[in-house]
């Protein structure tokens, strides 16, 4: 990350977006978590960290980073919306586009509902578009609404995406608090790294996590689920 000098009020901000408690609905969605402790593929911290880390850098920091970029930049609402059939036709998961669109509509209904009207004319926009409405689309959008600055909307949806992995892992019983917390700061530079880095504007969305995509198209089948995905 650059040494952008943020304001403690901007810090602040950033801090109640990140935080657990707000209210984006989140908590509902594992992003392949379950599936994979369902297959036996994720038994311990070190395996939780290593996935963690492979979401980060093989799927956030080459799809929702400059999804989040061209969203937070889109100068009105179509253009968002341009943006969001990119990430539709970037995601090859029928699950995590599912996923992606049913959280990213969550946390513009929470923007629309605080009083945002960026948030409020883009619901109105897309709530006959089915493709539309995906996570990191939303973020860049609602997050610059609320006056975030783009490095620190990164931050946020960066912080969010490894803390809600792990805290869907930490409810599922894989691991405790404390193995929670490790792997967290294990996490941060690997973030950073991944923030800090330039995005083209020319490039193209991409992820390459097949493990993890496996296990969500199998969730449909599975019995007993805690989490939506």
């Amino acid at each position: 990350m650059s040494s952008t000098t943020i304001t403690i009020d901007e810090a602040l901000l950033v801090a109640q977006l990140a935080d657990s408690a707000f209210p984006s609905g989140a908590f509902t969605f594992s992003w392949g978590i379950e599936g994979l402790a369902g297959d036996g593929l994720l038994n311990s911290p070190a395996d939780l960290a290593k996935i963690v880390e492979e979401q980060i850098t093989l799927r956030w920091a080459g799809m929702d980073r400059p999804l989040l970029a061209r969203a937070h930049a889109a100068p009105d609402p179509e253009a968002v919306l341009t943006v969001d059939r990119e990430a539709e036709a970037a995601t090859a998961s029928a699950p995590l586009r599912a996923g992606s669109r049913r959280a990213g509509r969550r946390l513009l209904g929470v923007f629309a509902g605080r009083g945002y009207p960026d948030a409020d004319s883009y619901r109105d926009l897309i709530r006959d578009v089915e493709e539309a409405g995906h996570l990191p689309v939303v973020q860049g959008l609602v997050f610059r609404a609320a006056g975030l600055e783009f490095e620190a909307a990164l931050v946020v949806s960066g912080w969010t995406t490894a803390s809600g992995l792990v805290s869907a892992a930490l409810r599922l019983g894989i691991v405790g608090h404390r193995d929670a917390q490790d792997i967290l700061d294990g996490l941060r530079p690997v973030i950073a790294e991944a923030i800090a880095a330039p995005i083209d504007p020319a490039m193209l969305p991409w992820s390459f996590t097949p493990v993890v995509d496996i296990a969500l198209a199998r969730s449909s089948g599975r019995q007993g689920r805690m989490f939506t995905t």
